[in-house]
């Protein structure tokens, strides 16, 4: 059997920047910004949904029912691996995160989880078309923080 197909090692410093940029988006709960980071089109699983058709409706869904309910959301890049087609044109990324989640009476505690997700390059440029974050098991789904969206 052939071995993954693991990602140069360019590709894979792309890559864990990327997911460094989208963590600070999620941390400052800035939407617009982490929007061109997707395809607009984008299949997503989430702990809100089953499937999410389209990134409007991750953000109002999914987005918006987490990133301001947590805080200190951070991928574990050295934990992080990234495939890629022999062709460069599609790429996943398998990462570890965490985060702060809160409990209603604002004691706070670890919230970490998993995500996968697949690109496609388009016109040069790698865009998330489809992204499955959970929390591992045994987490509580239900966080109480409440922290202002910086920017829809």
């Amino acid at each position: 059997m052939a071995p993954l197909p693991l990602a140069n090692t360019e590709t894979v410093q792309f890559f864990r920047a990327w997911l460094d940029t989208f963590a600070s988006y999620v941390r400052e709960v800035d939407y617009a910004s982490a929007r061109p980071l997707f395809h607009p089109d984008v299949l997503a699983f989430g702990t809100h949904n089953d499937v999410i058709p389209g990134l409007d409706q991750w953000v109002t869904t999914q987005w918006d029912n987490v990133w301001p309910k947590t805080t200190d959301f951070r991928f574990v890049l050295d934990q992080t691996s990234v495939l890629a087609s022999p062709d460069g044109t599609m790429a996943t990324v398998i990462a570890p995160w965490t985060s702060t989640g809160y409990h209603s009476d604002g004691s706070s505690f670890p919230r970490p989880g998993r995500a996968t997700m697949v690109f496609a390059k388009t016109a040069g440029s790698w865009l998330c078309v489809h992204s499955h974050m959970s929390l591992n098991r045994g987490i509580p789904q239900a966080s109480h923080a409440s922290r202002s969206v910086k920017a829809w």
